[in-house]
């Protein structure tokens, strides 16, 4: 049986995310600490006792799920020890498997994403923008979608 091991992406954030992990486990709590030390703040506060708005502004969101997700994989990693046939992972969730694959080390990917986060806020004004998901429609339908909302928004400033 091959086993594969996949990551979520940015959306999946919810203050108090890793606390049991944390407290339950050492190898989890040395992930927390490790990205603490990394970014030169307690990104495990923000994880645990939010607050919420500063959890959500992207600059923060990255690393706290990557850190999450990495403090998960330690505890899975000690305790059954199967090496994934895969890893994978959902945008952000990319960084998490770069970690669970060993291609990358956790100090250089909590930083990485604390900047790719950084650069995408500045892109996007908290507030402007949005993402969603196109489920059940053929790609001619999204086309055409696409083609009405631009036309739509011609013009428009920001």
């Amino acid at each position: 049986m091959s086993v594969a091991y996949v990551f979520p992406g940015q959306g999946s954030q919810v203050v108090g995310m890793g606390k049991a992990l944390a407290d339950a486990f050492p190898e989890a709590k040395a992930v927390f600490e490790a990205a603490d030390d990394a970014l030169g703040e307690k990104l495990s506060t923000l994880c645990f006792e939010g607050p919420e708005d500063a959890l959500k502004l992207t600059a923060n969101t990255q690393p706290a799920i990557l850190t999450v997700s990495v403090a998960a994989h330690a505890v899975l990693k000690k305790r059954f020890p199967a090496v994934p046939a895969f890893v994978a992972g959902h945008s952000l969730g990319e960084y998490s498997a770069l970690v669970a694959a060993g291609a990358m080390k956790l100090a250089d990917a909590v930083r990485s994403v604390r900047a790719r986060g950084t650069f995408m806020q500045e892109a996007v004004p908290a507030g402007l923008g949005a993402m969603s998901a196109v489920l059940g429609l053929e790609s001619a339908q999204v086309t055409a979608i696409c083609a009405q909302a631009q036309a739509e928004t011609a013009g428009w400033v920001v």
